[in-house]
C-alpha cells in the first residue's frame, strides 16, 4: 500500500541527512533568504527578491521561478545556506534542482538546487505547510545592480 507521507517523511529525511553531511564537510560560504507573494490563490508565486550575505555584505538579489505549492498561500520566505561560492560572479545563473522534500510533522519545505558554476544552494521555507519548487526550467537567480 503507497503511502504519500511516507514518501514525504523519507525524502524530507533524505535531504536532511544530505544537508547535515554537506554542512559538515564544509562551513557555507553565504547566506540567502527570499520572500515572495503570490499572484493568486493557488497559483504559487514567482518570486521577486532576495538578499545574499556574501563576505559580510548584502547583495540584492532578483529571482524567477521559484515557486510555493498551497492554496492561500499569500507571502513566503525561506532561507538558506550557499556552497561553493567563491566568487561573487559564479551565483548569477539558472540553478536546477538537487533534492526537495517536506519535513515529517512540520510542514517544512527544503530544496537543494546548483548552477553551472558549481554553486549550490540549501533553502528552508518559513511557511508553515508549505513545500519549495522549481519551475520546469529551473530558477532564475541574478544580482541586482
Amino acid at each position: 500500500m503507497w503511502r504519500p507521507w511516507l514518501v514525504c517523511a523519507a525524502a524530507g529525511t533524505a535531504l536532511a541527512l544530505a544537508a547535515a553531511t554537506h554542512a559538515e564537510s564544509s562551513a557555507p560560504d553565504a547566506t540567502l533568504k527570499l520572500t515572495g507573494r503570490s499572484v493568486a490563490v493557488g497559483v504559487g508565486i514567482t518570486w521577486g527578491s532576495g538578499t545574499l550575505t556574501f563576505q559580510g555584505k548584502d547583495y540584492k538579489v532578483g529571482v524567477k521561478g521559484l515557486a510555493v505549492g498551497g492554496v492561500g498561500v499569500t507571502t513566503a520566505e525561506a532561507s538558506g545556506s550557499v556552497y561553493s561560492l567563491k566568487k561573487l560572479s559564479d551565483f548569477d545563473g539558472n540553478y536546477t534542482l538537487l533534492s526537495s522534500g517536506v519535513t515529517a510533522g512540520a510542514g517544512t519545505g527544503l530544496i537543494a538546487m546548483s548552477n553551472p558554476n558549481g554553486v549550490t544552494i540549501e533553502l528552508v521555507s518559513k511557511t508553515q505547510g508549505v513545500q519549495l519548487s522549481l519551475a520546469s526550467g529551473g530558477v532564475e537567480l541574478k544580482l541586482e545592480k
